[in-house]
């Protein structure tokens, strides 16, 4: 009895020992969180959890990834977490990432959010090289990722080797061409100028519209076989089922659109696909691992759930979601425009401000001129006054001079000269005496036009001065006006007027904020359409003006079948839009011959 009893109570001790919970480490595209979960949680339980963390509600996306033996796997919703093959140490890590891919970004991807962590994944997924970019391409992608972390590009913020640190490009662009990092920003900065205006999501989403297009976007590689055993590669996508040649996953040699599909299912390692004709034989494939089949079964399936999503129309839920979407684009452009209204009249008060300070410095220049040649005015005209003084004073010695030898002359002629040798000397020296007088008379009269001239020069310094001083009154006048003047044009620094339009502004959109809004959706397509061809023309002449950097020793086979396709103008949806014209049952039939 007593045994029975302490064998119980060791097996409660040891079931209370038992831990309820279990740490988890999420780790998103820009952010790692843990949480405590309970033992009984299933995957759903989680994955919930982990939306209404981030806000996320376009959840379809979405899955968490964790690896097994080099092999990835994704947690299924209606599976207990711990009943994973997931390594047993705490804590538990899966990473959170977009499972699907949507046809056109631009129409399905509706919250900020998650147009944001499927930016930061399909960059990484380019800059890993796990998609194919071309190099001209890159650049264009790298200047929209600059825009949507820095902002509006400033000269004054964003100088010289801002972009150093970056990492921007795939490492096999950079060693496809001799540039140096400052050649590659020079290009990168060019077109992150003339992104002006776009905001981060804005900026995000045109980054997408391009990666979509390139040709290895979103497609999931799987190493198959068919029936004659011949190695291939499974593409599984938003479109359908594609089938590749192993050295070239660029071009599809075959595709299966999902429409054109009816049922999945594989056992053990063989896939087993009917097309949705049951006149048409089913075709089977092989792949290397069961767990490689799970995989390819559950991409297959919500691929194809989502591509009949599409075509029908949007439940209640993404219908709300997409009004919300339009209101909040709504209200963002309202605000970007009454930002940029206020940052235009800020800009136009600070203009006004800046010329009328440098008129009133200007004004001040003027003045101090004004006073500098009044003082030497007035130095001039005493000097001048003083000339003249002195100039009246040697006339009148001059003439003093003059009377005396005048005198002399009467003198000497009075004299009586006895010998004729006395005579001719006198005489002589009357001569002089005439000639000295003569030559002191001119002297007189020059020195007097001289006094007059002076006095006339005094008139003119002083009429001068005159001037000078009028003029110093009206700039002293003007500048007593210019603060009020200047107070009354620049406007204050928190544009006070501003608050009566933002107190105004109503978030209730009525019937003409949405008519103004399709009218504007409207001109934005005709101005995408225009700017795509520009886009085009750019990333031509990108392409030529690089080219001749290029090391042709470098290229990888990929380049090369890039640059094949582009000479054939073949593209990603026109490569496929071509191999689907064929019958099914002929490709059908290819696939098994290949």
């Amino acid at each position: 009895m007593a045994g029975a009893i302490a064998s119980r109570m060791s097996f409660s001790s040891l079931k209370r020992k038992q831990p309820k919970t279990f740490t988890v480490r999420i780790v998103t595209m820009d952010a790692e969180m843990e949480f405590n979960c309970e033992v009984k949680w299933k995957g759903k339980d989680l994955f919930d959890l982990v939306c209404r963390t981030l806000g996320l509600r376009e959840t379809w996306f979405f899955g968490l990834q964790y690896t097994i033996k080099d092999t990835v796997a994704w947690l299924k919703m209606d599976k207990k977490v711990l009943d994973h093959d997931v390594p047993t140490e705490e804590p538990v890590t899966f990473h959170f990432l977009a499972k699907f891919y949507p046809e056109n970004a631009e129409e399905e991807l509706v919250q900020e959010i998650t147009q944001h962590l499927f930016f930061l994944q399909v960059k990484k997924q380019i800059l890993d090289e796990k998609i194919y970019c071309p190099p001209e391409a890159s650049v264009l992608l790298a200047s929209y990722a600059v825009q949507a972390k820095y902002g509006d590009y400033d000269p004054t913020v964003h100088q010289r080797g801002f972009l150093a640190q970056e990492e921007l490009l795939p490492k096999r662009v950079i060693n496809l061409y001799q540039m140096t990092p400052e050649m590659w920003e020079e290009r990168i900065t060019a077109w992150y100028a003339e992104h002006r205006g776009r905001a981060r999501d804005e900026a995000e989403m045109e980054y997408l519209k391009i990666a979509q297009d390139l040709e290895m976007y979103g497609v999931n590689y799987f190493a198959i076989r068919n029936k004659k055993g011949t190695e291939l590669l499974l593409g599984v996508d938003a479109l359908g089922l594609h089938i590749y040649d192993p050295e070239n996953r660029l071009t599809p040699k075959i595709s299966f659109p999902w429409n054109e599909i009816r049922n999945i299912s594989y056992s053990d390692k063989e896939f087993t696909i009917k097309p949705l004709d049951k006149k048409i034989d089913v075709f089977k494939f092989n792949s290397s691992k069961l767990r490689v089949n799970k995989l390819i079964l559950q991409l297959c399936i919500g691929n194809h759930d989502l591509f009949m999503r599409r075509r029908k129309a949007d439940s209640l839920e993404v219908q709300q979601m997409k009004a919300q979407a339009r209101e909040e684009k709504a209200r963002k452009q309202m605000e970007r425009q009454r930002l940029a209204r206020e940052k235009q009249m800020r800009e136009e008060a600070e203009r006004t401000r800046d010329e009328l300070e440098r008129r009133l410095l200007q004004l001040k220049e003027e003045a101090t001129m004004a006073n500098e040649a009044l003082m030497r005015s007035e130095e001039t005209a005493d000097l001048l006054a003083e000339k003249a003084q002195i100039t009246e004073e040697e006339a009148k010695l001059l003439a003093q001079k003059a009377a005396e030898a005048e005198q002399e002359m009467q003198r000497i002629k009075a004299t009586a000269i006895r010998t004729e040798e006395e005579k001719r000397l006198m005489e002589q020296k009357v001569l002089e005496a005439e000639m000295l007088a003569l030559k002191m008379a001119e002297e007189s009269e020059r020195r007097a036009k001289e006094a007059d001239q002076l006095k006339q020069d005094l008139q003119e310094a002083r009429e001068s001065e005159r001037r000078a001083k009028q003029k110093l009154l009206e700039i002293t006048s003007k500048s007593s006006y210019m603060p009020m003047n200047s107070g009354m044009t620049a406007l204050p620094a928190d544009l006070p007027s501003f608050s009566l339009i933002s107190e105004s502004l109503s978030f209730d959109f009525k019937d003409t904020d949405m008519k103004r809004l399709s009218m504007e959706i409207e001109k934005e397509k005709v101005e995408y359409m225009e700017k795509s061809k520009h886009l085009q023309e750019q990333l031509n002449e990108l392409k030529t003006e690089i080219e001749a950097l290029k090391l042709k020793e470098r290229e990888t086979a990929l380049d090369i079948l890039h640059n094949e396709n582009a000479d054939r103008g073949n593209s990603k949806h026109n490569t496929i839009k071509k191999l689907t014209l064929q019958s099914t049952k002929s490709r059908v039939a290819f696939f098994e011959e290949l």
